[in-house]
């Protein structure tokens, strides 16, 4: 039986090219063109269409308009959103939508065959599972701000898409000043607790001895200084979602108190008696090693599996080269609005110079380094000699490549250097 893949995109010439790109002799597969939104919802209401490839650029609605008409007629094709430069929000949405997969512009030359192969697989697959009618294996697969157009980070927001809209809790694992809180608000925007706030606490700033009261709020009387009940952060975050920041400086005693929360669902104030409950999503970062963690004992095993359902790894901004000059030119905007500077740009060499360094401290440093250069600017034209790159904080290369490749930080590997 011959497969329909419709391709919709208003530039005729890349219709074309991708409907040769694609076609091969006995196939089975039928590539039929349009160039908006509204032929092919007349295409998709004669024709049984399996795969659509869309750009984001239609008329009179764009391809996310065309995918949510789409799902509400209970059309079921795969769907691909294409788009030349895709944000994140764009990509979540897509995805929490129902969209397959979203593809920059720049990209297709190289990506779009073996994408469009991948998602005939998943086609089949998902035929295969109706046939004998395993209904969870069915289920489509849906597709703050986080500034990134680096693979890496268009993966990251495809997951972000598919697990905001539950309740699983998350780990965000990464260095320091990788934009974790970034990722968790942007996590809690896209999903059903939006209209409650965030609610953050950063586990390794506050001591232990108040930490389980911050937590779970202490009764009056019930340790010195307790001159009333104070409700803690799950009761303050019920039915929204609850971030705990640097969930590797937890102490243990704690530790205990939270496994019992995410176990039961259940806890009680210090100093009290009554059993207490609070629907509560849980984000949990760090920029530790938790495996490493528990294997020293410095971290509890079973509340390691607890939070670590899914896991999101940021990755150090060395590795995510082509996304300073974005993130740089995003922080020069942020800074003038704030401070009244009027325009600042970037000189090309001055990016190229940023993308040269290590940054130590991640995005965090980068934007500490924007300010002051805005700060010393002369000009509206920030050239090399005026981005202060501090020199006392670079690593040897050698030393990272080797924290790399055993999975942990720089001061992971110095501290196991040391002990041994």
């Amino acid at each position: 039986m011959e497969k329909n893949l419709l391709l919709i995109d208003p530039d005729h010439d890349y219709l074309n090219w991708a409907a040769k790109h694609l076609e091969a002799p006995k196939s089975g597969i039928r590539i039929l063109k349009c160039d908006s939104a509204q032929k092919a919802l007349i295409i998709t209401q004669k024709a049984d269409v399996e795969l659509i490839i869309a750009s984001d650029d239609l008329k009179p609605i764009d391809g996310l308009e065309l995918l949510k008409q789409l799902r509400a007629a209970n059309n079921t094709a795969l769907f691909i959103l294409t788009a030349a430069f895709p944000s994140a929000s764009q990509i979540i949405e897509a995805t929490q939508t129902g969209a397959h997969d979203i593809l920059k512009k720049e990209s297709l030359p190289f990506e779009l065959r073996s994408v469009v192969e991948r998602a005939w697989q998943t086609i089949d697959e998902r035929k295969s599972a109706l046939e004998s009618k395993d209904e969870e294996s069915v289920i489509l697969r849906p597709q703050s701000t986080i500034i990134g157009e680096s693979k890496v980070f268009q993966d990251l927001f495809k997951i972000v898409g598919k697990v905001a809209k539950t309740d699983a809790p998350i780990l965000i694992t990464g260095e320091s000043g990788t934009g974790k809180e970034v990722v968790a608000n942007s996590i809690h925007e896209h999903s059903p607790r939006r209209k409650n706030e965030l609610v953050a606490i950063n586990c390794g700033a506050i001591p232990e001895n108040l930490l389980e009261s911050e937590l779970f709020g202490h009764e009056k009387g019930s340790f010195t200084g307790a001159s009333a009940r104070r409700a803690g952060r799950f009761e303050q975050c019920d039915q929204s979602t609850l971030f705990l920041d640097e969930i590797g400086d937890m102490p243990l005693s704690v530790q205990v108190k939270l496994l019992r929360v995410l176990q039961e669902g259940t806890f009680s104030r210090v100093g009290g008696n009554e059993t207490l409950s609070s629907d509560v999503r849980i984000i949990a970062a760090t920029n530790k090693n938790l495996a490493l963690e528990v294997a020293e004992e410095r971290f509890r095993e079973d509340l390691y599996y607890r939070l670590n359902v899914v896991e999101l790894h940021l990755p150090p901004l060395r590795e995510r080269k082509e996304d300073i000059p974005l993130l740089a030119e995003f922080f020069l905007k942020k800074i003038t609005m704030k401070n009244n500077l009027g325009t600042i740009n970037l000189s090309g060499e001055a990016k190229e110079k940023l993308q040269e360094q290590y940054w130590q401290g991640n995005v965090r440093e980068l934007e500490n380094t924007m300010a002051r250069a805005c700060a010393l600017a002369d000009t509206n034209l920030l050239l090399v000699e005026d981005i202060p790159i501090t020199k006392g904080l670079q690593i040897p290369s050698n030393v990272q490549r080797a924290a790399d490749l055993l999975n942990m930080s720089v001061e992971e590997l110095s501290s196991l250097i040391k002990k041994s």
